[in-house]
Order: structure tokens, then sequence, then C-alpha cells
């Protein structure tokens, strides 16, 4: 059961008076109050099948019709999505000091809209599309609106959105035509990390070096299941860094954790800021 709002909202801002400066990691689980579905239940068990693969996506020209083609229907959810209170309390945290660097695995963009300015976007972001072959970039409305004209029939779908602009839509997708790249003709990708691909070595190492120097890490709505967050917490214990989780249900990291508050994530973050804004504090 999540712990009563009181005892993690103590608890949390007591861990942020010893430990002033931080990085702090979120997941999906921070972007679900603005309408994006996350990927995992509170048991770390996947909700849906698994999304697309790296491997899978370049080499399969099906796959690639399959995720453009959901996109006409998931993509409008993501990109229309509003920062909540839980990504406005994250800014406030970095304003009055206690953020040295907000690492996300989300590719939603929310924490700048925001208007948290250290964050790095581990995962890269779903607005920017890239060309795998000449390095082509362009908005992801553009491949977008593309694509609504090349596939007129495929627009008037609908299903239920999924995580990261996907949606589950199971149609025959032979004849969707995919835009391609209008430079070079190559295959047109999202501008993120997809699962089975890595994230950029330089992308790491910036970010280790932030947990290295700060005093504690706060993980917030991640259940660590997937080792580009997990390695944050590896380390920060390797090097004897508190680790704090905010999040409902298990993470991979629990046996590793000083602070585990299991419980919801916007109202806890809201108190937290209060008590820290306050005088009294």
């Amino acid at each position: 059961m999540p712990m009563p709002l009181t005892e993690p909202r103590h608890a949390l801002t007591r861990f942020i008076h010893r430990h002033p400066r931080l990085l702090v990691l979120t997941g999906a689980g921070i972007s679900t109050d603005s309408g994006i579905p996350d990927y995992r239940d509170r048991n770390g068990e996947w909700k849906r099948k698994q999304p697309v693969q790296h491997p899978d996506f370049m080499r399969c020209e099906h796959t690639r019709k399959r995720y453009w083609g959901r996109s006409l229907i998931g993509w409008p959810v993501m990109r229309d999505a509003c920062p909540n209170p839980a990504h406005a309390a994250l800014a406030q945290l970095e304003q009055l000091g206690h953020i040295d660097l907000l690492v996300t695995q989300n590719v939603d963009g929310l924490h700048q809209q925001a208007g948290s300015q250290k964050v790095t976007d581990l995962h890269g972001r779903s607005d920017r599309v890239i060309c795998m072959s000449c390095a082509f970039r362009c908005s992801r409305d553009e491949v977008h609106h593309r694509s609504a004209e090349l596939n007129p029939t495929f627009t008037h779908y609908t299903a239920a959105t999924a995580p990261d602009g996907d949606a589950d839509l199971e149609v025959d997708f032979s004849g969707f035509r995919i835009p391609d790249c209008p430079q070079c003709g190559g295959i047109l990708k999202p501008d993120v990390v997809f699962f089975g691909d890595h994230v950029p070595k330089q992308r790491v190492i910036d970010a280790l070096e932030a947990l290295q120097n700060a005093d504690g890490l706060l993980v917030i709505g991640s259940s660590l299941m997937v080792y580009s967050g997990f390695r944050f917490c590896r380390r920060a214990n390797e090097w004897n860094k508190p680790i704090a989780a905010l999040t409902l249900g298990r993470t991979r990291a629990d046996e590793l954790l000083s602070l585990k508050l299991n419980a919801p994530i916007t109202p806890v973050l809201q108190t937290v800021i209060a008590e820290l804004s306050s005088p009294a504090t």
C-alpha cells in the first residue's frame, strides 16, 4: 500500500536537506498525469507488448510501416501533452538550487516546457526526426504531416494511445507509404534511443560526472528495469551516494535504496516544494 502523504513528504524533505545537491532521474511515471501512458505496471512488468526494437525497425520495412502508421494516432497525443504539477515542482526544485542535473528517460520534452534548465534527455526527443543515412534532421510534425498526406485512409482510424507516441492499432499496414528522407531517400527515425539501441556514450559520461559531483540521487517515476536508468543507481551505490526513489511499485534498485517512497508523485512533490520554500524549514 502507498504510504500516507505526510510520511513521504517529510521523509523526502529531510533527504533533500541532508543531501541538497541532487542528480534527479525521472521515468515515465512522472508524465502519466499529463496523459502519456507508461510501459510497466507496479510490479515492473510490461502492460502491453514490448515497444519497437531498434534492429527490427532498421531491417524490416513492415515494422517501419507499422510504427509510422500507428504514430498517426499516437503522436498527436504526446505532442499536445502539457507539463503537470510534478514537472513544475522539479523546475522549482532546480530554482531552489537542489538539482545539479535532471536526467530523464522520457522523450516528451515536458521538463523543459515546465521550466527546467539543467536537463539531459537520456533517450533523446520524440519531437525530432533524423535520417539514419545522411543525418538530415527535421521536426516530428513535418514527418507526421507527410505521413498523413501519403496515407489519408489511415487518418480515420482510432485506437487507444500507447507510450511514446504509439497507439494500440492493429490493421493491415502493408499499403502504408513511409515518408523517406527528402535529402537522400534514407530511413527516417525519431531521434530517440529505441529499445535494443545504445545511449550515446558522451551523454552517459556527462550524466555520470554530474552524479559523481552530486550529494545524492533522487529517482522519480521509474521502475529502473531498463539498464540505461538502473546504471545510475549502481554507480551511486558504488560511490556511496545515498539514493531515494519516489515511485509507485517495485523498482529494480530496491535493495540499493536509502529511501523508498511508494507514493503518488505529484502531491508528494508539491508538498515537498511547499516545505522547502517555507521560511520555517
